[in-house]
């Protein structure tokens, strides 16, 4: 029986999703030879906290479903004793990038992976708080697939990811070719494990910037293109600005389909992904206050020629309203401009991995950390002439945009030159914490689970 994790970081109010993922995991059991381990990573409050600690109390007893709620300090005696048992140096820096004071999208993550190594888990399935599961007419086919809805319309069905996720995650491509829609894998991929399930979603915008696009279309365009390459020409920009963030649209789910092949990382989001392999070898950024932080992944499976499954399971998106006034909003648009300063370096990073394809993979197809970990440090050596130039544009369009946003670009103005060195820093602890990635994974597995265990009442 595989064991699994279906990982929830939270630093928000969010009883729905807590229901709704425990939900999953009964869905899972009841198709699947597995047992789900549901693991809340709670960075919550004191008032927040106790309602979700209540919340997965009630939560009702399932055989083969085990469910974890874990806060920040239980984290960090956790990750003190990973941390001891790696032998690594420098036990508070790596303390500090893996559980800082600060919001880090991919340190949160990086949490949920040794987690999962500790409790014995293949693989990690990981959503969002601000998200939901798409609720459709259909009919159930064989392990809970959803097909078209007849003439009476069928009855209801949530199209829960973990569908598709342990149809195929971890088993080798020729094998999983049978469990999916489609295939276009070249047949030398075929003994490669499958390393990443996902889908997108559909709803609002990944990034809370859609009134930036209806104040100036063409700023939203100048502001959004500084993600692509910087040497990319204004219409490669403008085009890739226009597909960027947008997940699946509008496009609502109807009946299942999937597709083996080499996922292109435009297609999925991190608020609906599964990752076997992988995350046991590199981690995510562990920058903080940085939106797209916990998106490296993705890019790795892609460009190491890994196999992957994108399906049509998307989740529905939404916004909490903290973001979109007074410290909310210029928290968020500060995120917003260092993930721009943070594509200096992983642009580059990219653009290499993605030469070096197989050459990532040792001759067990798994990912040869110290191949990542020189391109880190590569990119950390780059000239910043391209980050003064992305800073200048934020300055101009924002100012173009008027109003908050233009009060905005005083506030990134005044912090040019901390932006400029914390994007360095990011990159050059995001080198340190993958060297030594391979052996926290492995002070997890030594560790072992009774910390964090809670067996169901």
């Amino acid at each position: 029986m595989r064991r699994i994790c279906l990982a929830l970081p939270t630093n928000r109010s969010c009883l729905p999703a807590i229901s709704a993922l425990h939900d999953e995991a009964v869905y899972a059991v009841t198709h699947f030879d597995v047992e789900v381990h549901v693991l809340v990573l709670d960075s919550c409050g004191p008032r927040e906290f106790g309602q979700h600690a209540a919340a997965v109390r009630a939560l009702p007893a399932t055989a083969g479903v085990v469910t974890h709620h874990v806060g920040e300090a239980e984290q960090r005696e956790f990750l003190r004793e990973v941390i001891a048992a790696s032998d690594a140096d420098k036990p508070e820096v790596l303390l500090d990038l893996m559980l800082p004071a600060a919001l880090s999208y991919g340190a949160c993550t990086n949490r949920a992976f040794l987690v999962a190594a500790a409790l014995g888990c293949t693989s990690v399935h990981r959503r969002d708080s601000d998200s939901r599961y798409q609720v459709v007419a259909g009919t159930a086919g064989p392990h809970g697939a959803i097909t078209e809805p007849g003439a009476d319309g069928g009855r209801s069905l949530t199209a829960y990811p973990i569908h598709h996720e342990l149809l195929t995650l971890g088993r080798r491509a020729a094998d999983a070719a049978g469990s999916v829609t489609t295939a276009d894998l070249d047949p030398r991929h075929a003994g490669k494990p499958v390393s990443m399930v996902g889908a997108s979603f559909v709803g609002e915008m990944s990034v809370d910037i859609a009134e930036m696009r209806a104040i100036d279309a063409d700023a939203y365009r100048e502001v959004v293109g500084l993600w692509a390459p910087f040497d990319w020409s204004a219409e490669q920009k403008a085009e890739f600005a226009d597909d960027s963030f947008r997940g699946a649209g509008t496009e609502q789910f109807t009946a299942d389909h999937s597709l083996l092949t080499h996922v292109d990382p435009m297609r999925v989001d991190m608020c609906n992904i599964a990752f076997h392999g992988v995350q046991e070898a590199v981690p995510l950024l562990p920058a903080t206050d940085t939106i797209g932080s916990d998106y490296f992944l993705i890019h790795l499976v892609h460009d190491a020629t890994l196999p992957g499954v994108l399906h049509n399971r998307n989740i529905v998106n939404f916004y909490t309203p903290e973001r979109r006034t007074g410290p909310g909003f210029t928290a968020y648009q500060t995120r917003f401009a260092k993930f721009f300063l943070s594509m200096l370096y992983l642009n580059f990073v990219y653009d290499r991995m993605e030469r070096a394809g197989e050459a990532l993979l040792d001759d067990r197809h798994q990912v040869r950390t110290e191949a990542v970990v020189e391109l880190l440090w590569e990119s950390s050596r780059l000239d910043q002439t391209e980050n003064v130039r992305r800073l200048e544009v934020l300055d101009r369009a924002y100012r173009r945009l008027g109003g908050r946003y233009a009060e905005f670009a005083d506030v990134l103005a005044a912090g040019r030159a901390r932006l400029l060195d914390e994007a360095r820093r990011d990159i050059e602890e995001f080198a340190v914490l993958t060297e030594v990635w391979p052996a926290l994974v492995r002070g997890a597995r030594t560790t072992g689970p009774a910390l964090l265990q809670r067996q169901p009442d």
